[in-house]
């Protein structure tokens, strides 16, 4: 029977890809570049949402993580790092290549990861509601915080030498502090790598870089059938927020907590500013997204804020610090804004606040971004009558907005805006990290405006690169 370390025996020196996530779906984002002898890593993400990609992040990867030289990162969120703790804990030793930005997140977002991961774990072996005796963690807190010693970052369009003859460099991509794209060369082929790209005229993020030529181009597809609403967001916001304040409700917002909850700050500064919301009460449930956006105010380079507004948007909500506080949260009545991780509503402090609060009409539940399949969010956001939590259904009577305006991703327009900036067609392009439907309509979209060969990748294939 043949083991998948067969396929690490690589002949020639040809460059190739196999697409070990974000296939199929917008999370688990892994890509395994191989040139000559010498193996890479793009990204490390964690799986979410069905239950059967959720599988994969416990099954072996096809390849052993002891043998890979070095990992890119293209930024902080879960669904590309998410993973790191366990590919070290599994005999990753190399080196992991990001942006200071990045670096800085991953310091915040993969300890929390850990933590989550072993108090998921408690939960459900306290309460029962888990299949497997006991439940047990994916990594925990320790594993994340071993992982952060193996990190190197550098600065933007830096061009840095893995092996000889291959060298990679950082672009800014928009999408939240420190993300990046990575371009990659060796002495016969060049490839690009999107990950999350960020949008043109984000409300805080500067616009992602532009590229003219590259041999192969790997891009996101998130929002690739869509365009986002036209309408100003801070107005869907004021409206959502007057709407339940006026009938004494609660407005609780899963928001990620890098990116989203500093852009939904932010606008609620501007909004009490202006006097278009009353001076309702305002509260991050979430330290992670408190730390976070501390940083915002370190790397004011990479956004349009200034050190006066990161300032005061980081003074706009009350910080709860510990589960006291945020069970405290759910006991008191009267209107509030509750801010808090995760975005998909698939963890953490926010399903004890959507126990508490789905089940009232005069309460609002806002998404405020991409609800991938599977995950509680997209069900929620698709009208289900009760949604699961921690074992029991609970009926959603409370009102539920989708406010896609503040989405971080580049929808199909931008996107197609920002692939007329190349002077010459790159020989193929990968459409990656999108359901099925949206990844199929970029590929149609790209083919019908710009006639280039464009391929939606399937889960574990590999494809050779350079002509």
């Amino acid at each position: 029977m043949s083991s998948p370390y067969d396929r690490l025996d690589v002949k020639g020196e040809k460059m190739n890809i196999q697409f070990v996530g974000a296939t199929g779906t917008v999370t688990g984002s892994k890509y395994l570049l191989r040139s000559g002898s010498h193996q890479i890593l793009v990204d490390c993400g964690l799986f979410q949402g069905l239950k059967q990609l959720r599988l994969r992040n416990w099954a072996p990867l096809p390849f052993r993580p002891s043998e890979i030289k070095s990992l890119l990162l293209t930024h902080a969120h879960i669904d590309h790092s998410g993973y790191i703790p366990l590919f070290v804990k599994n005999g990753f030793r190399g080196k992991i290549h990001c942006s200071y930005g990045t670096a800085e997140l991953c310091k915040i977002l993969l300890p929390d990861s850990g933590y989550l991961q072993e108090e998921d774990a408690r939960f459900a072996n306290k309460h029962g509601f888990s299949k497997h005796k006991p439940a047990l963690p994916l990594y925990t807190l320790k594993d994340a915080e071993e992982s952060l010693k193996y990190f190197h970052p550098l600065d933007f369009n830096r061009e840095i030498d893995l092996a000889k003859g291959l060298t990679f460099k950082l672009l800014p991509a928009g999408h939240i502090l420190g993300a990046s794209m990575i371009k990659i060369r060796d002495e016969r082929t060049s490839i690009l790598f999107t990950g999350d790209m960020g949008r043109s005229n984000d409300i805080i993020m500067k616009p992602p870089a532009t590229e003219k030529e590259i041999d192969y181009l790997v891009m996101e597809s998130t929002y690739g059938d869509r365009l986002h609403n036209a309408r100003d967001p801070k107005d869907e916001l004021a409206d959502v927020i007057n709407k339940t304040t006026h009938r004494g409700g609660v407005v609780v917002i899963p928001a990620f907590a890098v990116g989203r909850a500093q852009t939904i700050l932010y606008l609620i500064y501007q909004l009490k500013n202006e006097k278009r919301i009353s001076d309702v009460p305002v509260y991050l449930d979430s330290p992670m997204a408190r730390d976070a956006t501390q940083l915002y105010c370190d790397f004011e380079a990479e956004h349009r804020l200034s050190s006066n507004s990161c300032r005061l948007m980081c003074r706009e909500a009350k910080i709860i610090n510990t589960p006291e506080e945020s069970k405290e949260l759910d006991r008191v009545n009267g209107p509030k804004v509750i801010i808090t991780a995760s975005g998909m509503a698939t963890g953490g402090r926010v399903v004890h606040h959507l126990k508490a609060f789905v089940t009232e009409p005069k309460n609002t539940i806002l998404f405020v971004g991409y609800q991938a399949a599977g995950t509680r969010g997209e069900a929620i956001v698709h009208g289900v009558d009760k949604v699961k939590i921690h074992g029991e259904y609970f009926p959603v009577r409370a009102e539920i907005v989708l406010q896609d305006s503040l989405s971080a991703h580049a929808d199909y327009k931008e996107i197609l805006e920002w692939l007329q900036n190349f002077k010459k067609a790159p020989k193929e392009v990968f459409i990656t990290h999108g359901e099925p439907i949206q990844a199929n309509a970029l590929r149609l979209k790209i083919q019908d405006q710009f006639g280039w060969k464009c391929r939606v990748p399937e889960y574990l294939e590999t494809v050779e690169l350079g002509s």
